[in-house]
């Protein structure tokens, strides 16, 4: 069997997000000194840094926050335990949230850079740039 490449973890950890994977699912893709950290953006001005257990805690949390959310890659880059992941990013909102209701579609367009070792995601840097369609 061939072991899975940095691109391969990345991706599939994006399908498990997809498919509404909380903890449980998404925390297979993560070592445990994983590392999330987001730019400043709309929903969080100050940007954000977490740890595995804050990432996995904010991923069952998501789940009363949107749903439905679909990554479209546009874009990737590997270079060894590197990857760079440009998508579309979609979901449907449970709750209202500044610029947005309830039942809307909330989209943004992202870019990442993820370290895989081991065949675990090891950190990951976002940068996402939330747009309305109105």
């Amino acid at each position: 069997m061939t072991p899975q490449t940095p691109l391969d973890c990345v991706l599939g950890l994006l399908r498990a997000i997809e498919a509404g994977g909380g903890a449980e699912k998404i925390g297979a893709f993560l070592a445990a000194d994983f590392i999330l950290t987001e730019a400043p953006h709309l929903l969080a001005p100050q940007g954000s840094t977490r740890n595995r257990a804050e990432a996995l805690a904010g991923a069952d949390a998501g789940g009363q926050v949107v749903s439905g959310q679909r990554f479209d890659v546009r874009r990737t880059s590997c270079d060894g335990g590197r990857v760079v992941v440009e998508a579309e990013w979609s979901a449907t909102l449970l709750m209202d949230l500044p610029h947005w209701d309830a039942g809307e579609e909330i989209r943004a367009r992202t870019a990442s850079v993820f370290e895989v070792r081991d065949g675990r995601i090891i950190s990951q840097d976002s940068y996402d740039c939330y747009y309305t369609t109105a």
